[in-house]
């Protein structure tokens, strides 16, 4: 995260650069400077999650209760200081960070091989050295952090630009995270999670002024080092040799710095001494090889920008001067002005609105607007284009006008005009934040930062930063439903709603499973089917009229063998429910009781459980949800597949599908049971015998299934409440792995209940509802020993899919692949192979595959 080498080298080469500092003796002496203003700390949640995850427990599906009253008691102790807390999440993945995004999950993926080699030849967990974070731990972190009353909001982008805007705008005490960025923006402190002593809230600040004076730059020069050492926007080889060339003409290197810090140095030393002395002069990609990455680097710079913030970097000297309401505005980037920033003979007036600032460009570069204006001012971008640009001044303006930029560009673009910005064009990035930034520094780059052109509609940019920016277009056009999605979106209330509906994509990081272990398919095809039927629900009407086919969502979920390199593309699968699906308006507002009855027809249905709606009704919360998921998972006749074919990253090995067996439901519903009637303590207490890998896989199994409970019921309108899906609640790593391996063992019923009556009475309930609704679906389930008794010299458990009918696991018969897809069924042999009916008989199976 952040940039490429500089955590370790101001670790290691500058520690003045790093001060202890104590947060309670922060928050009174910033209290003492405004009495009105209640100290407040803004947390990057997702550099935090390591920090709060203290269980020593990790490798089981996470130990739930433990983390949440780790958590409260973070918490407390911040409040006890009189600090408050703001907590941000990632939202969703910008485009322009995807290629890192894929390079962490596919670098995760080997730590996971190695986790689960460790597992199987030691049978234990591995030492902290190889921790993984718990499946679902940023989405239940969420909903654990709100359940507690705190500030929680979720980003319509990579949380840190706007945990960044919001430190900057609300006069923070400072940020808490672990990210370099946050050196680099000019904002609030840094402050390292890290190196945070909970006990004394002392804690390390990274001082940016500090940085700059070892290493002879300004703070203005802080994005464009980021940008040349590489950084989540900039690829690390992007500039590789450019810092060699630096290095090798660095006569100042010392021998006791390594070679990361020497490049540092070098690549400072080039911006103080030779950038900077023909700054003004030249252009910038005349003195650096930007070459076809021209327009990506300075998006990149762009990118560290903060509303009111400029950059010399993205100025360039004008030919000309522009003449506006009788002010006289120019551009210098003279070294003997400050910095390159914009000059006026008004010194009054202080809105810039920066447009383009290419010497050689026909377009004016710079309007001044005097706040005090209330009409419009109509300025033309370039001599030849045809459209006038008004601009409202007034800030009262609720109506904004279209811009045109270039002769050829038939899109208008409203923005509207605040006085209190110093500088910039609006982009909506949070509907708390009003963030702004330059829209281009050069003809070749039109836009370099995304405006939002409507409150629900995200523009993003290609990955490879052509010309031209593409306008993300919403798969929903209803203004109200988009604005109720992104209201609940950034206020962290739904999971993945918005993603859907805003871009029609979605992604889920790693999962604890073992790519060389096939008996269970990864959770992102288990869930799929659910996923598929969700679709249907939001992006209901969504067709483009031509046909009846729905829009597919991309979808970048990481499992053994997907080497990333595109989504998969996954269509809706409709559902028949009586009535029919109503349109989300009806779905999310209308409070009738007949509404809200069929919102949970609905939730069940995107489980494919509609037959057992009444059974499920009858359990009490929050053991239902759980009910709920067993009963898919045991009856689930979709086999892992992928949405298409002729994907080059399939993986070659077959996907034999191992199903759950009665010892598994035992585990399950008694460590629900028991959950109930332990302390934090007890459960912290509690020792295993050993770890056993399908134990870990089948952990993390249902933790996925809860969140993707709670994107149906986001779906859905809420037909249940959030809290009954919340892991603290139905599940504990330790002790389902404990009733696991009792189960497995063959140990009777009681001794899995501890010797409890009352909870032996709810078990009989809890697994009769299970059993009866397999049974409703023709599916039997039955134990390994039975399994033992029928089949020898299988690999697995018996198979039974009511659609296709019985499956044994020897290769005498097909093994299924995730090369192929049958609609509604499951995966398709691509080759030859034989499927076994009901009565016994084989049958051929022919290649095939189609979309999912």
């Amino acid at each position: 995260m952040g940039v490429r080498g500089l955590q370790g080298f101001v670790r290691s080469t500058c520690p003045h650069v790093c001060t202890v500092v104590n947060l309670k003796e922060m928050a009174e002496h910033h209290l003492s400077r405004h009495p009105a203003c209640t100290p407040t700390i803004v947390v990057d949640a997702m550099c935090c999650l390591r920090y709060w995850y203290t269980p020593e427990s990790w490798i089981c599906g996470g130990q739930w209760r433990e983390y949440f009253a780790a958590l409260r008691d973070f918490v407390k102790t911040f409040e006890s200081v009189g600090i408050k807390l703001i907590f941000f999440f990632d939202g969703m993945v910008e485009q322009n960070k995807r290629d890192e995004w894929i390079k962490r999950r596919l670098k995760n993926n080997k730590e996971i091989s190695k986790i689960f080699h460790y597992i199987k030849s030691r049978r234990e967990q591995p030492g902290r050295n190889m921790f993984f974070i718990p499946s679902g731990l940023a989405i239940f972190t969420r909903f654990a952090l709100k359940a507690m009353g705190q500030q929680t909001l979720c980003s319509l982008q990579e949380a840190d630009y706007e945990v960044a805007s919001y430190g900057l705008q609300h006069n923070c005490l400072g940020i808490l995270g672990e990210d370099t960025d946050y050196l680099i923006y000019d904002t609030c402190p840094y402050l390292s999670i890290s190196d945070l002593c909970l006990e004394s809230l002392n804690t390390v600040m990274l001082c940016r002024e500090k940085l700059c004076e070892s290493l002879g730059l300004h703070l203005a020069d802080l994005p464009l080092l980021a940008c040349l050492l590489g950084n989540d926007i900039i690829p690390e080889g992007m500039f590789e040799s450019f810092r060699y060339k630096c290095l090798s003409s660095y006569t100042s290197s010392k021998g006791s710095f390594d070679k990361k810090g020497n490049i540092i140095l070098a690549v400072s030393d080039y911006i103080s001494k030779v950038l900077h002395l023909h700054q003004g002069e030249r252009k910038l990609e005349e003195m650096l090889p930007l070459g076809p990455n021209k327009a990506l680097f300075y998006k990149g710079v762009a990118s560290y920008l903060l509303p009111g913030k400029k950059s010399p970097w993205l100025f360039q000297k004008p030919k000309g001067v522009t003449v506006l309401d009788k002010q006289e505005v120019s551009l210098s980037s003279d070294p003997a002005s400050p910095r390159g920033a914009p000059t006026c003979t008004e010194p009054e007036s202080s809105q810039d609105i920066l447009v383009c600032a290419d010497p050689d460009s026909k377009e004016k570069v710079l309007v001044r607007v005097d706040p005090e204006l209330k009409e419009e001012v109509l300025v033309r971008a370039d001599p030849e284009c045809k459209q006038e640009v008004p601009m409202h001044a007034d800030p009262e303006s609720k109506q904004g006008g279209p811009m045109c930029t270039d002769a050829d560009s038939q899109q208008e673009v409203h923005t509207y005009l605040d006085p209190e910005p110093k500088q910039g064009l609006p982009i909506c990035v949070h509907p708390e934040i009003s963030q702004q930034l330059p829209v281009g520094t050069d003809p070749e780059f039109n836009q370099e930062a995304p405006m939002c052109v409507h409150p629900e509609v995200i523009q993003e940019d290609p990955m490879t930063m052509g010309p031209e920016i593409k306008e993300q277009v919403p798969m929903v056009s209803d203004p109200e439903i988009l604005k109720i999605a992104r209201t609940q979106h950034v206020h962290a209330e739904s999971y993945l709603v918005y993603s859907i509906l805003s871009s029609g994509e979605i992604e889920c990081s790693n999962t604890l499973e073992d790519e060389l272990d096939q008996a269970l398919p990864s959770q992102a095809f288990i869930y799929r089917p659910v996923r598929q039927r969700v679709y249907s629900v939001l992006l209901r009407g969504c067709q483009d009229g031509t046909s009846a086919a729905y829009p597919v969502v991309k979808e970048w979920f990481v499992y053994p063998g997907n080497s990333l390199r595109r989504p998969d593309l996954v269509r809706p699968l409709q559902m028949t429910i009586p009535g029919g699906v109503p349109s989300l308006k009806i779905l999310w507002l209308n409070e009738e009781p007949a509404v809200q009855a069929q919102r949970l027809d609905i939730l069940l249905s995107c489980f494919n459980l509609s037959s057992s709606r009444e059974e499920l009704q009858a359990v009490d919360s929050p053991l239902r949800a759980l009910c709920c998921l067993l009963i898919y998972l045991f009856i689930q006749k979709g086999l892992p597949a992928l949405a298409r074919p002729g994907r080059s990253h399939l993986p070659e090995a077959d996907h034999r599908v191992d199903t759950l067996c009665l010892e598994d439901l035992h585990a399950f519903i008694a460590q629900a049971l028991c959950l109930q009637g332990k302390s934090t303590a007890q459960l912290i207490s509690l020792q295993l015998e050993y770890i056993n890998s399908r134990a870990v896989q089948l952990g993390s199994l249902l933790v996925r299934g809860l969140t993707t409970l709670a994107l149906v019921n986001s779906a859905c309108g809420f037909p249940w409440e959030m809290n009954e899906f919340m892991p603290w609640n139905v599940f504990d790593g330790k002790l389902f792995h404990q009733k696991y391996l009792q189960s497995e063992k063959g140990y009777a019923l009681e001794v899995l209940l501890e010797q409890n009556r009352s909870w032996l009475t709810k078990f009989h309930d809890l697994k009769a509802v299970v059993c009866k609704a397999c049974m409703k679906e023709n599916r039997r389930i039955v134990g390994r020993s039975h399994w033992n008794s029928h089949h020898t010299g299988g690999q697995g458990p018996h198979i039974h899919f009511p659609q296709l009918g019985a499956l044994d696991r020897p290769s005498s018969f097909l093994r299924l692949t995730g090369r192929g897809f049958q609609e509604g069924l499951g995966p398709v042999a691509h080759t030859p192979g034989r499927l076994r009916q009901e009565d016994g008989s084989a049958q051929e199976a022919s290649p095939g595959y189609s979309v999912a």
